[in-house]
């Protein structure tokens, strides 16, 4: 039984696998087929736009010819060349901003940068042990020269000056007594010379104890401001704490360091530009008044002195400043805005207006000062140079100032 069933499997299978076969090989036909058919078709296209393509540059070349007799024909004279009234004409003006050429004074100058310091600043120390019992100063505060401006706790400092004024009234009372008797011959040389010494320590023991008394008072060395305070009420302090920060804001000063050539021809007294770093609206006058004698080994510099002579109130001390120091200056020179200038390689022009017309001016340069050129030659005070509206102009341009 199990046999039979088997048998029957087996018979199926195979009608399946002949079943699949069949299909396949009908598949396979029409596809064989489909591809002849698409590539018979392929061909015929192929051949029918080959002569439509001969027909139409035939046409072409008829039409081609044609229309060069009729060009011809309606356009006498050279072929290309145009008519009167061309394009470049045409084009608009091109807007343009301008500047007269005047004369003034430039300079050249030797720059360099420093912060603008007090040349009088010291720091306040304490000078004796005590606790802060008042703070008469705060900073930004004015002071004169001898101002307290603190107080420590005096009262130490007055006990040890009552205790010298009692030795020194003991010592007192017994050298008088001992110059009374040494006449009578009651006492020695050398005990009297002893009472006599005494008598003088302990003169000197009320000296000191009064100095020690008036370093509980803490004063101002010389006439300023207090830039800082460091010390707070109740502290207790040692000999050499740091107090206070006090600055003379008159005399400012700036040390610069220039290379020893450019020294050489500078003089102290020389007037200067001195020019706020924040803010460059902010200028002022100032002095050369020291030059080092010698050159700093490590650098090749030499320091210079300047002085800041009337600062506006703005300027504080510490300000990063820029000193310029007048190398050289020309008077009655041509002068013309920067932007002007179009630079190359190894020269230099300008344009001007020449009435509607832009003009291409080569000039020779000079010195230069911030926003100002000094041209040598090319220019004369009236002429107008194009300052905007220029990068792209070409001699005989036409233009239109705005």
């Amino acid at each position: 039984m199990l046999k039979g069933r088997s048998g029957l499997r087996i018979l199926g299978v195979a009608a399946a696998l002949a079943i699949l076969v069949s299909a396949a090989a009908y598949l396979m036909s029409q596809s064989r087929a489909e591809a002849t058919e698409a590539s018979e078709s392929a061909s015929a296209k192929s051949s029918t736009s080959q002569d439509d393509g001969s027909a139409t540059a035939a046409d072409a070349t008829d039409e081609g010819a044609a229309g060069t007799d009729t060009a011809a024909a309606q356009q006498p004279g050279v072929a290309g060349e145009p008519e009167a009234g061309s394009d470049a004409d045409a084009k608009p003006p091109i807007p343009v901003q301008v500047s007269r050429v005047e004369t003034g004074t430039i300079a050249s100058y030797l720059s360099a940068s420093a912060n603008l310091v007090p040349e009088n600043e010291v720091a306040v120390l304490a000078e004796a042990e005590g606790r802060v019992i008042a703070l008469k100063v705060e900073e930004g505060d004015h002071v004169a020269a001898g101002q307290v401006l603190a107080r420590l706790d005096p009262a130490e400092a007055e006990i040890a000056l009552n205790k010298a004024h009692v030795r020194a009234t003991n010592s007192e009372l017994a050298f008088a007594r001992a110059a009374e008797t040494k006449d009578q011959g009651l006492i020695s040389q050398e005990e009297f010379d002893r009472l006599k010494m005494e008598h003088e320590v302990a003169r000197q023991e009320v000296a000191e104890a009064e100095h020690r008394l008036g370093k509980t008072s803490i004063i101002a060395p010389f006439a300023g401001r207090i830039t800082e305070r460091r010390v707070n009420l109740g502290q207790h302090l040692q000999p050499g704490a740091d107090l206070f920060r006090i600055a003379d804001f008159d005399p400012l000063i700036a040390r610069i360091y220039l290379p020893e050539r450019d020294v050489m021809s500078l003089r102290e007294g020389r007037t200067v530009r001195i020019m706020l770093a924040a803010d460059h609206a902010v200028a002022f006058d100032g002095a050369i008044r020291q030059i080092s004698p010698v050159v700093d080994t490590a650098t090749g510099t030499v320091k210079v002195t300047v002085e800041a002579r009337r600062p506006p109130v703005t300027v504080r001390p510490g300000a990063f400043v820029t000193v310029d120091i007048v190398r050289e200056q020309h008077r009655e020179a041509v002068l013309v805005p920067r932007e002007s200038v179009i630079r190359e390689l190894r020269s230099a022009h300008v344009f001007i207006r020449d009435g509607a017309q832009a003009a291409k001016r080569p000039v020779t340069l000079g010195i230069e000062e911030e926003e100002m050129v000094e041209v040598l030659d090319g220019l004369a005070a009236g002429d107008e140079v194009i300052v905007a509206g220029q990068g792209g102009l070409k001699p005989g341009a036409r233009i239109k100032v705005l």
